[in-house]
């Protein structure tokens, strides 16, 4: 196992790579229900704060990824080619086999104090779910939230859990000195689809009532409809149930993000595709035959789908001093399908 190998992306030289000694690490299982099957490492990184490369279309420049691998178990998640970085396996093996960063929130308490840190933007989220069931045990966003509130830091969480409600008052405490923003993943509300597709998440209307509590508490939160997944969850009755229940909730935006298969992903989603549903797997070979993307015609008629049901429902574009929604790297941007200034974008 390439321990030392502990980027967020390929290792590409000597400055990227020995993030903590393979003598740090340690393993653990837990023989509760919760974490049956789950393997931990724990290790000490040398650094939390990492960098997002240059050629990325993200709209921020430093991620804080205090776990490695996820639990939620999501068969489409881009993040399982970064499982192969470690010589792990980017299937099972990213469901269960856990990297912690036990030191993650001392690490960027240091970082934020160095002269040399401008209180630049941090988004949290972007790369494997912070708030994944083990942070239930491990409790490492509380240390790494009150460091960005004491240095008042603007940061950004995406998430699928509803763990995050557990931090709630660090949050407001948090958006009274810096810019924060929230976003929670939620692609559908069909029950069948998300009991197969994400089995190790809560329940869309579970991640749905986080969006209404952290709304009602003042802190303002999006929803990222992702992934909007072709031909099991883009029907337009799905479309309209999950806009009609964002909008309930009291989302500040929606913005839809059609399925795309990065290599890691691809492999895993096609066999449980070919399991599942073998008669659509002729069709996504079609679908995504030039690559990670569902081609732009596709995408497009799903944001103007999602745009014109967003504005029956209510929903507006972010406002300014709205929740600001994190972007999920090299998606193309579709074209603008409602008058100017009512374009939903990711920011």
């Amino acid at each position: 196992m390439r321990w030392e190998n502990l980027a967020d992306g390929p290792v590409r030289g000597v400055a990227d790579a020995a993030l903590f000694g393979a003598d740090a690490v340690t393993t653990r299982t837990f023989d509760t229900p919760e974490f049956r099957g789950i393997t931990f490492h724990e290790i000490r990184a040398r650094s939390i704060v990492n960098r997002v490369p240059g050629a990325s279309r993200m709209p921020f420049e430093w991620t804080v990824n205090p776990y490695r691998g996820c639990s939620h178990a999501c068969v489409y998640c881009f993040a399982r080619k970064t499982h192969s970085y470690l010589d792990l396996d980017t299937g099972l093996g990213f469901d269960s086999q856990i990297v912690v960063k036990v030191n993650a929130p001392d690490l960027l308490r240091r970082r934020l104090a160095s002269p040399r840190w401008h209180g630049e933007h941090i988004a949290m989220g972007t790369n494997v779910d912070c708030y994944q069931r083990a942070e239930g045990r491990y409790g490492l966003m509380p240390g790494i939230i009150a460091a960005l509130r004491d240095h008042a830091n603007p940061f950004s969480i995406l998430t699928k859990g509803t763990l995050i409600l557990r931090d709630l008052e660090l949050l407001k405490q948090a958006a009274a000195v810096t810019d924060v923003g929230i976003s929670v993943s939620v692609g559908f509300v069909d029950q069948e689809l998300w009991r197969t597709v994400e089995p190790g998440t809560p329940a869309p209307e579970r991640r749905l009532d986080a969006v209404r509590t952290l709304t009602e508490h003042g802190i303002g939160c999006g929803v990222l409809m992702a992934p909007v997944i072709p031909f099991l969850g883009d029907r337009p009755e799905q479309l309209r149930a999950t806009v009609r229940a964002i909008a309930a909730s009291g989302a500040t935006s929606v913005t839809p993000l059609v399925l795309h298969l990065r290599p890691g992903a691809r492999e895993w989603f096609m066999a449980w595709l070919e399991r599942h549903h073998p008669y659509l797997v002729r069709r996504y070979e079609r679908l995504y035959a030039e690559g990670a993307y569902a081609p732009k015609w596709y995408q497009r008629r799903i944001t103007r789908q999602v745009h014109e049901l967003a504005e029956e429902f209510g929903i507006g574009p972010t406002r300014a001093g709205a929740a600001r929604r994190v972007r999920v790297p090299e998606q193309p941007a579709p074209p603008p399908t409602t008058p100017a200034g009512t374009q939903l974008t990711l920011l």
